[in-house]
């Protein structure tokens, strides 16, 4: 009989590269994976090799969400057949923690971040000490942990005490062939800038969007979906850069990666809004790094040890749009350096790949 081990999450699946990395990989292995997660409003059907459950909310977001995906989830696992409970990040460890302690099963925890230190909590005093509260009830109590740099991991261990590995959120070598998607009028006559992942807080796209009518004849497109998606809609239509900009919105793993392959330059422009940020190493680094797209990036740690290490791209420390437009100027008329970047990326990419990473996954799990 395989191994049963159930992922939660509380997103609805569809965009969540790591954890449908980390099934296939246990797949692999032997084991037999089913994620859990949830429906929203505009979620996609879902066709995968392994198990998926998605639960239906009365509630989409806020503290109301949270209680009651977590009840729901541990419910569900109070009575499903499984061997191996996998936590994604503090907002589904409760309910997995407590039914595994009941139930007597393994409990593994995947840290996607430093979730106390993420810009939508560190202004908000109140919900940050429940969650930090949380993590401190649970996290000591922990004996299989991961996270995804060595940042982040020695920070859990100098705090709690728990060695904690690293597993980088790297794409696998062998990306499904690119579904093509449809981008609006005059974007494929002129240089597009890419941004790939949620649309939060202190991503630098406002910023983008406000130096955008300094870079003449340039697009810029954003694949992904998030809280603040409402607000950058307003700013664009507020300065008429509605034939400029575009939102794809959520989209499958596969015609993610045809829209990365269309533009000229990526985006990393996270900015120092908490430990959080300060110690990303965001997925889409390097996603950008193997389809060869060079990056305009922050000066954190792990972003520029990346950049820098590969050469790839460009290290910024400044975000105001006057400073934004110059520098992307400066790269856009510079053909030949975008090639030898885009050379560079393309050379380093086999170094960066889920198929090396996830040998911490096979020395991982069967030790448990």
């Amino acid at each position: 009989m395989k191994n049963r081990v159930i992922l939660a999450v509380t997103n609805d699946l569809s965009g969540d590269q790591r954890v449908h990395k980390v099934a296939m990989s246990l797949m692999k292995f032997g084991y037999q994976p089913t994620l859990v997660g949830r429906i929203l409003p505009g979620s996609i059907p879902l066709h995968r090799p392994y198990g998926i459950r998605r639960f239906r909310l009365l509630f989409h977001k806020g503290p109301w969400f949270y209680c009651a995906y977590n009840i729901r989830l541990f419910l569900y696992l109070l009575f499903v057949r499984a061997d191996i409970f996998l936590a994604n990040d503090l907002d589904t460890l409760p309910a997995a923690y407590l039914a595994g302690r009941l139930r007597r099963k393994k409990i593994v925890y995947d840290s996607h971040e430093y979730f106390t230190e993420v810009p939508e909590l560190v202004n908000r005093k109140r919900v940050r000490q429940v969650w930090m509260f949380i993590e401190k009830m649970i996290f000591p109590e922990l004996k299989n942990v991961y996270t995804v740099n060595t940042s982040i991991a020695e920070i859990y261990k100098n705090k709690y005490g728990v060695p904690v590995k690293v597993l980088r959120n790297v794409p696998s070598a062998n990306l499904p062939a690119p579904v093509a998607g449809q981008l609006p009028v005059g974007f494929t006559d002129s240089p597009v800038i890419l941004y790939q992942g949620a649309l939060n807080i202190g991503r630098g796209l406002e910023e983008i969007i406000r130096a955008l009518p300094m870079i003449p004849d340039c697009h810029f497109l954003l694949v992904g979906d998030g809280d603040i998606r409402p607000e950058l809609e307003a700013l664009v239509k507020e300065l008429n850069l509605d034939k400029r900009v575009c939102f794809t919105g959520r989209l499958p793993f596969d015609q993610v990666s045809w829209y990365t392959m269309q533009a000229t330059l990526g985006i990393s422009l996270e900015q120092d809004m908490g430990l959080s940020y300060h110690y990303a190493l965001p997925n889409k680094l390097f996603n950008y790094l193997q389809l060869g797209l060079p990056v305009i990036a922050s000066d954190l740690p792990e972003i520029r040890q990346i950049v820098e290490s590969v050469g790839f791209g460009m290290i910024i420390d400044r975000f105001d749009p006057e400073y934004l437009s110059e520098r992307i100027r400066s790269i856009l008329n510079d053909p030949e350096l975008l090639r030898s970047w885009h050379d560079r990326a393309l050379a380093a990419a086999p170094d960066y790949t889920w198929e090396a990473e996830e040998k911490v996954l096979l020395n991982f799990f069967p030790a448990l």
